[in-house]
């Protein structure tokens, strides 16, 4: 990896990766191998013994995760300083996906007779994983409004065996927002670690390791990877000595591990991460305007406007707003039904951050796996209406969603 420390992002992007290998090669190469060789005994053991497992067992480690790795912990550590005004220094782990590096997360921190706290509205995927999985485990989940810094800190009273605080914000797909740097002192007052969800900001427009946070997660498979190409999840923290000892080893033991093919087109997705989230942030808040003056529409949750409950805490932590939006029908699922199928240009897919716009029915789709009852609490209706908003011209979009919403 590159030790400069570059200015831009994207800079950051396309220079971090290491670009030493043997037969020079401009982009970072294919390592598709399940395994190293040694020229030695005594070389094979010197690996064995070392901190870089990069080159024994391609689920411990291998060059092409190495160089999408730094790229990531470049970008989150982008500016940032330590108390003593050192750069932060990052270690980030790449995984098959975003569950399996949720996974790891977990389960290096909590152990049976631990509690997780967490909050409402919440991807589907991870609040199932916290109340199945864990639960099984003898994992104890606590949901509580975290926006409510009193209840927080009375149910972490509550609860003295709580380990961790995970936190997704904007949270998917009803774009609520809680306030990291607030939550993380309250947290950090009780002994207790937090980890953020950073997948629909990316860390282009948001840091929560700026804000005091242990651990940052993203399903790469979104934004980063930003062409719906590949599976992967990274974890990412700054404890460095409990990353490459406990973290690591359940990641290897797991075996959530990434493949080099996969890895490539990350890194080239990387590459263009701040040209896409300009033009899908731009995009996003023309979509935002236009839905909110249509007059089929309940309501829009998107954080850019001065509307949404928690847009002075979005504003705060972001440098743009997110590309992701909700917005409900007023004619219910029927018309939901409906709107969707009627749209020509924006595609009918669950995931989000690719360069096309994607549509889709949490309440059927994404989270069809969560009791009615509580999907509903969580603002998850059945008329909600999902949309990660892509880079096509905007004048197109309006043309898609204008001859859908007439069709309702």
């Amino acid at each position: 990896m590159s030790k400069k420390k570059f200015k831009g992002i994207s800079t950051t992007t396309l220079h971090t990766a290491n670009h030493e290998n043997d037969n020079f090669s401009h982009t970072t190469p294919i390592y598709a191998t399940s395994t190293f060789t040694f020229d030695s005994t005594e070389e094979g053991m010197e690996r064995f013994k070392s901190d870089d497992k990069t080159r024994i067992y391609t689920r411990w480690g291998n060059p092409t995760f190495t160089a999408a790795q730094d790229v990531i912990a470049a970008l989150e550590a982008h500016g940032i300083k330590n108390a003593d005004g050192s750069p932060l220094e990052l270690i980030a782990y790449l995984h098959s996906s975003g569950q399996a590096a949720m996974s790891t997360l977990f389960l290096s921190n909590l152990s049976a007779g631990d509690t997780l706290i967490s909050h409402y509205s919440l991807y589907g995927g991870t609040q199932e994983l916290m109340q199945k999985i864990l639960k099984e485990a003898g994992i104890k989940t606590v949901l509580v409004d975290v926006r409510d810094l009193k209840l927080l800190e009375q149910t972490i009273k509550e609860n003295p065996t709580t380990k961790l605080i995970h936190l997704e914000t904007p949270a998917n797909p009803t774009l609520q927002c809680v306030d990291i740097e607030a939550i993380t002192t309250i947290a950090h007052q009780h002994g207790v670690k937090v980890s953020v969800d950073n997948t629909v900001a990316t860390p282009y427009l948001q840091q929560p390791f700026a804000l005091g946070v242990d651990y940052v997660f993203h399903s790469a498979t979104k934004f980063l990877n930003g062409h719906g190409s590949a599976l992967h999840g990274v974890l990412l923290g700054k404890d460095v000595e409990y990353m490459k000892t406990k973290v690591w080893k359940w990641h290897v033991l797991l075996g959530g591990n990434a493949n080099a093919f996969d890895t490539y087109l990350l890194i080239q997705g990387m590459k263009t991460l701040e040209v896409r989230m300009d033009r899908h942030c731009s995009n996003a808040k023309k979509v935002a305007d236009f839905l909110a003056q249509h007059p089929a529409i309940e309501k829009v949750n998107y954080t850019g406007h001065a509307s949404h409950p928690e847009h002075a805490i979005a504003s705060k932590q972001m440098k743009q707003h997110v590309p992701l939006l909700s917005f409900e029908l007023k004619g219910g699922l029927d018309a939901g039904k409906k709107f969707i199928d009627a749209l020509e240009i924006c595609t009918r897919a669950v995931s989000l951050g690719t360069v096309d716009t994607l549509v889709s029915h949490p309440a059927t789709m994404t989270h069809y796996g969560i009791p009615r009852d509580e999907r509903i609490k969580y603002g998850i209706t059945d008329g909600l209406i999902r949309m990660s908003v892509g880079i096509e011209n905007f004048e197109d979009l309006e043309w898609d969603l204008s001859q859908a919403l007439a069709k309702i």
